[in-house]
């Protein structure tokens, strides 16, 4: 085409590039240049001359680039198409442009030296080096002409790398032909990269102080970065031998550069991804240079020249770099010392352990997170763990922790160099503070690694830390905390302190136990440090809640000396009724409540540890507890229950049956009284009644204090605490012949086990009536008539509460509110609370029944109808966040324990009506929100629905999630199956995901499970849910179905006569899953090995499955007639099953979803070109064991 051609259409293509890239411009008009830009690339037959005439220099960068980017195009879509010398032609004009085609190294775009090197890159994948031999020499020969080529050669050799090594975005054979023939010149390209890089900071060097010469410095500097960046995308995948070759040459060049400002990033980088790298011991050996004089002292004089100049961006991100080299050297020295490579301790080990100190001790709290890993690793080492050097490092390692465990930093305030550097690395202090605890907890691993070298030392410090902190007066800080006044805050200095403090002493206390001899133990120094703490007084609950943590902490050194029980009691007990202001009305804080709730936990711990200990002071504490008792309104219930828990805990040491079952009958006759009188029973078994009972249909003018019905809560809330508390921690004893002597044993099994009976059964089944009836009340509450009774003040008592809701929103809450707010601030949320801790007790209790009383609760007559009319009552209008619980904390347990000789008259009664509900329901709900999303377009009314829509779509996906591990934990025996086949394996190689999730063939059904398939109606249901669930949209749930229970489930049923409409209907399902979930490669993998096995096993049988196939888009009938064939007519030498598997999935590749991000992608299309290396067939016969010369098969084992 002529000339004039070529100039009227640029001109035209420049105005739509000006109208696209013109902020003022009108969206139609955008669209409509937009349109003609796309036409232009797709259908012009001039693109190539357009493209290079746009791209000329005089032209402006935002043209340019678009003219580059019509060559990028051309070659990317249009090579097979065009002929030889065009090729050419294109080819020699883009060098041209690398040539003299750009503006200097300094002046040219970023964006015009990315596209122009994507161009170089693109051909190269098509023709190098079949015919395109020359092509390193050709940028060798460009390099020479000056600092503008050689950054451009630069670009290409890394865009290249990454490409074909990184990304692998080719054919196989091509990538394998470029990547053969990368590695066979790697020796030139790492000389030419080396010599690049020397001779550029050379002259860098050289001219950088000279004014007149700063520009050309400028130009080499860039070209050493360039050459960084390249080396760093080939430092990771080369033969070690090229990083290591001249007496590692490279590493000491990049030591050297870590202390030039303008490179030092860049090496830090090439460093750690050597340091870095995995491989034969052998051929890591060489590393270990960098713990020689020389690049030590570069290492850490780079350290602390970038640390003096206080926090800059640049130099902090340097810093980080040089923490992960130090880091990623210790991991290579744990490796290789001690192996057989022969490696010694390194001479500079010391000075090492002192810059990693160094790292450890730094203000930024992120530096300090990254050296645990390798401290770890460090005090775990068989061989460093006994080095002088690093015993020494002991005690400052535990000194560094001792401030480190300190919480500040936060990034909105200034109370520490720490929060500097906070504001670089995190958005806001609950993202502070979530890093902060996985943190701590890293720390307090590391520390326990330690201490079990030197666990005296640990211990010595923590006594002297503590002995401080009792002596020392509180500071709270600026900020008064909410609770009162003169109090501490989570922010104040003291609590930050006693909080660091007590994690300190209980991670170290408890390791010296498991470490050293009973008779080493300082047992007096532990006494003397718990009388001081026994003796210390606040009324502070944050520091008192530490307290107590300390008196834990300490509480084995009793053991020792009994003498002291009675005074830790006492300290406890205190505790149990601490309150800052007495006889206050005021609602109670979380911190308050934290302290009394963790008083009782002690207890509790202390007799669940320790009972031997406790039981001769049982009268005591049993007299302690009355007394508490006594007054109705000094205690939660929740405090009164778990002071009675403790007490049952130690009757079960009695190990004397009519003994712990008359104080059993003791301790529960309150309760009985309450729970079997006349009006409670009218209030339990009638919804209005209890409604009108707890006063939710009450308006309450002052809705902060005033409570008239808080007190017949409380009386509801104790019984069913307490019930709970009895079946929860009521217990035979373990060893046979002390349940033998104390009267427990009833009998045994037909197969030998031992059967138990608990002393609580009688207490607890005399109430059992009365528990189902408030089951069923409670379930009836949420009919709508039962809603439209609650009072205004309660209209949403039924509702979650909203820490709830952020709970499952994984919204985080304001960390000042987890201490200081009251825990409940209305009268709403207090009914909410009763509402929904009242429900899930219940549904304990139920769950906790069968473990506990074993045969005499699953022989309770009609126990599955009682059931069903209680529990599983008005189930349509339970909300989901109510059925959730109820599944996981009484179906599941209740299942799991129940003997095998039940599972027909009490299971699948009650399982089988259960399933078949829940399916219908959990389609409804995902029907609603595939609905809804195909209309969400539309819908923009309504305050704000989404965060509503949200909540319900997740909660829906929770209760999927419970439902399918009900029925996976019913019915199949997880014997060697991986749970954690969620997170899909990286890489795009489809057969490692095929590997990663194909279950093992030991996922079999459990004896409950193959006794749910007998029945029809229960083994309809649990199919249909299973296959069904495979295309709802939850891919965490898809994959656990997918791996561990559709086959075993339907390997069970292909014995029997399945109707072929069935076995389509299954076949369907899991390509319908494909078709939802196919884009995610774990279950894309695992829903393909599902449809393998399924065709394999029932394409014999049913010719349906063949017909579900040819429905299959795109699908070649011929590669299917041959899938078909081979199937159906075996050979004796089977086809590998990678091979068959892999020709199943591309027959069914038309039904799996692609990525969004895939779906509309213009296919690129790059062709083989002649292979490099000639396949030589093997001759066949004798000939390969002998031929003339009589070597053959010999000569293969000669060296």
């Amino acid at each position: 085409m002529s000339a004039e051609q070529v100039s009227s259409l640029c001109e035209q293509l420049v105005k739509a590039v000006t109208v696209i890239m013109d902020p003022a411009s009108t969206q139609r008009y955008r669209l409509e240049a937009l349109k003609f830009c796309e036409e232009f690339k797709e259908k012009c037959p001039i693109c190539v001359p357009c493209g290079l005439k746009l791209a000329e220099k005089t032209q402006t960068a935002i043209v340019r680039h678009f003219g580059l980017q019509i060559l990028e195009h051309v070659v990317k879509f249009r090579w097979n198409n065009m002929p030889r010398l065009e090729k050419v032609y294109l080819k020699n004009n883009v060098m041209g442009l690398i040539s003299s085609g750009t503006q200097s190294i300094l002046e040219e775009e970023s964006h015009i030296k990315g596209v122009l090197s994507r161009i170089v890159v693109e051909m190269i994948k098509r023709e190098w080096p079949q015919h395109w031999p020359d092509m390193l020499k050709e940028l060798d020969t460009l390099s020479k002409q000056g600092e503008t080529q050689t950054e451009l050669v630069m670009f290409i050799l890394l865009r290249l790398a990454e490409d074909v090594v990184t990304f692998q975005t080719l054919p196989t054979q091509r990538r394998r032909d470029i990547q053969q023939t990368l590695t066979q010149n790697m020796e030139k390209i790492f000389s030419f990269l080396l010599t690049t890089l020397q001779q550029n900071v050379n002259k860098y060097r050289r001219m950088k102080t000279d004014l007149a010469q700063e520009t050309k410095a400028q130009a080499n500097c860039r070209v050493g970065i360039a050459a960084l960046n390249t080396l760093a995308g080939y430092i990771d995948w080369v033969a070690l031998s090229h990083i290591t070759a001249d007496n590692c040459k490279l590493l000491e060049m990049l030591c050297l550069l870590l202390n030039e400002p303008e490179l030092q990033i860049g090496a830090a980088e090439c460093l750690l991804i050597a340091v870095s790298r995995k491989g034969k011991l052998e051929d890591r050996k060489p590393l270990m240079v960098l713990f020689g004089d020389v690049a030590m002292h570069y290492i850490l004089s780079a350290a602390q020249t970038a640390d003096g100049e206080g926090l800059v961006e640049k130099h902090y991100v340097f810093l980080k770099r040089l923490c992960q080299v130090l880091c990623a050297l210790g991991s290579q020295l744990c490796a290789l010392l001690g192996s057989e490579c022969d490696v010694e301790t390194p001479a500079n080990f010391g000075k090492y352990l002192d810059a990693f100190l160094a790292f450890t001790t730094h203000p930024s709290q992120f530096l300090r997170s990254s050296t645990q890993i390798t401290w770890g690793a460090l005090f775990r080492h068989e061989v460093l763990s006994h080095d002088p050097l690093l015993l020494a490092m002991i005690p400052k390692y535990l000194r560094a922790s001792m401030t480190n465990l300190v919480k500040v930093g936060f990034p909105s305030k200034t109370d520490s160099p720490s929060c500097e550097y906070s504001r670089f690395d995190f958005d806001s202090d609950e993202d502070f503070n979530a890093f902060f605890n996985s943190f701590r907890a890293q720390q307090g691993e590391v520390m326990r690694m330690a201490c079990r070298l030197d666990p005296r030392t640990g211990f010595q410090m923590a006594g002297e830390w503590l002995k401080y902190q009792l002596t020392t007066p509180v500071d709270t800080g600026p900020m008064n905390s909410r609770t009162g006044e003169g109090l501490c805050s989570i922010f104040s200095p003291s609590f930050a302190q006693w909080d660091a403090m007590t994690f300190f002493s209980e991670s170290v206390i408890s390791q010296m136990f498991r470490t050293l001899d009973k008779d080493d133990i300082p047992v007096n120094d532990g006494i003397d440090l718990l009388q001081l703490v026994l003796n210390f007084e606040t009324k502070d609950p944050l520091i008192l809640s530490c307290v107590l943590t300390n008196v834990s902490a300490l509480f084995p050194f009793v053991t020792y000396r009994p003498e002291y029980l009675p005074q830790v009691l006492s300290k406890l007990f205190a505790s149990v009724t601490f309150e800052v202001i007495e006889e206050s009305k005021a609602p109670r804080t979380r911190a308050v409540k934290n302290v009394r709730r963790h008083a009782c936990s002690s207890i509790i711990k202390m007799c669940r540890d320790y009972p031997q200990l406790v039981l001769p002071n049982f009268d005591m504490l049993y007299n302690h507890v009355k007394q508490l008792l006594s007054n109705e309104l000094l205690l939660t219930q929740m405090e009164k229950c778990a002071l009675m828990e403790a007490l049952v805990l130690i009757s079960n040491q009695f190990k004397d049956y009519e003994r712990q079952k008359a104080f059993l009958e003791e301790l529960m006759a309150p309760v009985a009284g309450l729970w079997l009188s006349p009006e409670m029973q009218r209030v339990l078994s009638d919804a209005e009644a209890f409604i009108s009972y707890v006063g939710a249909d009450n308006k309450i003018a002052d809705p902060v204090l005033e409570d008239p019905s808080g007190l017949n809560r409380s009386r509801i809330s104790f019984c069913v605490y307490t019930i709970l508390g009895v079946v929860k921690r009521a217990r035979w004893p373990a060893d046979t012949e002390e349940a033998k002597a104390g009267g427990f044993l009833v009998g045994y099994t037909p197969s030998g086990n031992p059967i138990y009976r608990n002393p609580c059964t009688e207490q607890v089944l005399k109430l059992f009536d009365n528990l189902l009836a408030l089951i069923r009340t409670h379930n009836n509450l949420y009919m709508p008539e039962m809603v439209a009774r609650l009072g205004e003040t309660f209209a949403k008592a039924l509702d979650m509460l909203e820490v709830e809701k952020n709970a499952i929103l994984g919204l985080p809450q304001p960390l000042l509110e987890l201490y200081d707010s009251p825990v409940y601030k209305t009268v709403l949320e207090r009914m909410q609370g009763f509402f929904c801790t009242l429900y899930d007790n219940c549904f304990h209790i139920l769950g906790n029944a069968g473990p506990s009383m074993q045969q005499d609760f699953y022989t309770v007559d009609c126990l599955a109808t009682q059931l069903l009319s209680s529990a599983f009552t008005n189930l349509n209008n339970i909300p989901d966040y109510r059925l959730r619980p109820m599944l996981r904390v009484f179906v599941k347990p209740l299942v799991l324990s129940c003997p095998p000789e039940y599972y027909e008259t009490f299971v699948c009664p009650m399982l089988g009506p259960l399933f078949t509900y829940l399916h219908m329901r959990l389609s409804q709900k995902w029907q609603v929100i595939n609905q809804r999303s195909m209309l969400c377009e539309d819908d923009a009314a309504d305050d704000n629905p989404e965060s509503q829509e949200m909540l319900e779509e997740q909660l829906v996906r929770l209760l999927t999630r419970e439902v399918m591990d009900l029925i996976t934990v019913c019915c199949v025996s997880k014997k060697g199956v991986d749970h954690n086949t969620t997170a899909a394996v990286d890489g795009d190689d489809d057969e490692a995901m095929v590997t990663e999730v194909t279950p093992p063939a030991s996922a079999e059904l459990t004896e409950l499970g193959k006794c749910l398939t007998k029945q029809e109606d229960v083994c309809t249901a649990v199919l249909i849910t299973a296959f069904t669930s495979l295309s709802w949209k939850d891919t965490l749930s898809c994959q656990r179905t997918t791996t561990q229970l559709c086959w075993p489930l339907l390997k069970q049923v292909l014995s029997g006569n399945l109707l072929p409409d069935a076995v389509s209907w299954f076949f369907i399902s899991v390509l319908k899953g494909l078709q939802i979930h196919g884009q995610h490669d774990g279950c894309m993998a695992a829903l393909v090995h599902l449809a393998f096995q399924i065709y394999e096993a029932l394409r014999p049988r049913y010719t349906e499955l063949k017909a579900v196939m040819e429905q299959i888009p795109d699908i070649h009938r011929d590669s299917l007639e041959q899938f078909d064939s081979k199937l159906l007519n075996p050979t004796p030498q089977k086809v590998a099953d990678k091979r068959r598997k892999d020709h199943f999935k591309r027959l069914i590749a038309g039904c799996i979803e692609k990525p969004l991000g895939e779906q509309f992608r213009k296919e690129v299309h790059i062709r083989n070109l002649p292979s490099l290396f000639k396949k030589v067939k093997p001759l066949l016969g004798t000939d390969m064991l002998e031929n003339e010369d009589g070597e053959g098969l010999t000569a293969l084992f000669e060296p």
